[in-house]
């Protein structure tokens, strides 16, 4: 039903986690980061920003011609549209959701992907630039610590997208220079998405794509290096 291209990053993993949590049949086509797939023109056309997930649904529910959708913000609440689940459907339980998701994509994942770059693949070491994205990342940690303060899952009693969106950018902490010692609500939960069925088969998806190296010598060259010419060929 669900085609996912995908590859084992933490915004690969938001994706995997909510098909397995629902139960939904999709299959797998591997996007090498590293290699150069997104810019494939097939790929492209799916996801015009050249990033991976992109996902297409081959029975979308207006019973139509199958549906792309790329950003993986958008894909998960696509799903949950789709599949009446994770994402309340009353007003204000829909808003908390939403609002923890846009937290996601626009404050933890960009701040701790720039985390990632500077501490692990910049060309050389920046104390500047690691010391404001360890920083930052601290704080967004500190935030979503606060948030989980007598709750079971970020938006209450209930497991959503919003959960599903930021586990696995909490998943490599200790890349990140964070101890999740330091923050004891965070780290309850992040246990308790860890130890879940779905999470483990999850990962397991793309435990043998994760054995390839992640960013060559030359991948760096394509990942880092891009710029307008990389997708108007």
């Amino acid at each position: 039903m669900i085609d996912l291209h995908y590859w084992p990053t933490p915004n690969g993993h938001k994706i995997t986690l909510f098909l397995e949590e629902a139960g939904l049949d999709y299959t797998i086509h591997p996007v090498d980061i590293s290699a150069g797939d997104q810019f494939k023109p097939d790929f492209l056309a799916m996801s015009p920003n050249n990033r991976m997930p992109a996902i297409v649904d081959q029975d979308p529910a207006d019973g139509g011609e199958p549906v792309s959708v790329f950003e993986s913000g958008a894909i998960l609440t696509y799903l949950a549209e789709k599949t009446g689940k994770f994402l309340p459907a009353d007003t204000r339980g829909r808003k908390t959701v939403l609002e923890w998701l846009f937290w996601q994509v626009g404050g933890l994942g960009p701040m701790a992907g720039q985390n990632h770059h500077f501490v692990q693949y910049a060309p050389e070491q920046i104390p500047y630039a690691i010391d404001r994205y360890v920083k930052e990342t601290n704080r967004l940690y500190g935030v979503l610590n606060k948030r989980l303060t007598g709750r079971a899952f970020i938006a209450g009693d209930a497991l959503t997208i919003a959960d599903m969106a930021c586990y696995p950018w909490i998943v490599p902490h200790e890349r990140q220079r964070q101890n999740l010692a330091d923050f004891p609500e965070l780290k309850r939960w992040f246990e308790a998405i860890q130890s879940r069925p779905a999470t483990v088969r999850a990962y397991e998806k793309g435990a043998e794509l994760a054995k390839r190296p992640s960013v060559t010598d030359e991948g760096k060259k394509i990942l880092f290096g891009q710029t307008a010419a990389n997708i108007q060929k």
